[in-house]
């Protein structure tokens, strides 16, 4: 920001073609971010491509969420622990300089197979969709610079965190939908 306010001093000592050409240039490197900015909360909110999380989550249940599918490893129970313990993994990650890394995979797998009750399931759904808000949060403040590899890191940056949030979801969203679907309880 210094920048820009040391650049519109000058202005005046600009022809007008020139001062506007430079005032539309540092406006639009403004407006780049903002931009920028905004994609990234649409993309972690979800809904462009497909419904968005809470509309494919809506009406779950206890039964439905600990059911079995033949063939395959995990219930959606399981899918919503892991998507929730990932989550707010990336975004401790994201935001504690002093981050200690979970084992994987044990910490990021349940081992149980169902909720033991819907309050406990809609605890989770809940926690699932408050984390989300924060990491939007944390995109939506522009002094949090997108691109600056955190110093506790191995060159990840915030924007690299919340693609990753958003791309993790999305993929074990779509395994969700997938048994909803295959159980009837999705159209």
């Amino acid at each position: 920001m210094p920048k820009k306010r040391h650049c519109l001093r000058h202005l005046g000592q600009l022809t007008l073609p020139a001062a506007s050409i430079l005032y539309f240039n540092l406006t639009n490197i403004m407006t780049q971010d903002e931009q920028l900015r905004e994609q990234l909360v649409k993309l972690l909110r979800g809904g462009q491509a497909f419904r968005t999380q809470e509309e494919l989550l809506e009406g779950l249940t206890l039964q439905e969420a600990g059911q079995k599918t033949q063939g395959l490893p995990y219930t959606i129970w399981q899918l919503l622990e892991h998507l929730r313990f990932a989550q707010r993994d990336i975004l401790d990650f994201s935001r504690n300089a002093a981050y200690q890394e979970p084992a994987w995979p044990d910490d990021y797998w349940p081992e149980q197979e169902a909720p033991e009750s819907q309050q406990a399931l809609e605890q989770t759904l809940k926690a699932i969709a408050l984390d989300l808000e924060e990491m939007v949060q944390l995109v939506q403040n522009p002094a949090n610079d997108l691109f600056e590899p955190f110093a506790h890191g191995q060159g990840q940056t915030l924007l690299r965190e919340a693609m990753l949030v958003a791309e993790h979801n999305a993929y074990h969203l779509g395994q969700i939908v997938l048994l909803r679907r295959l159980s009837g309880h999705l159209v």
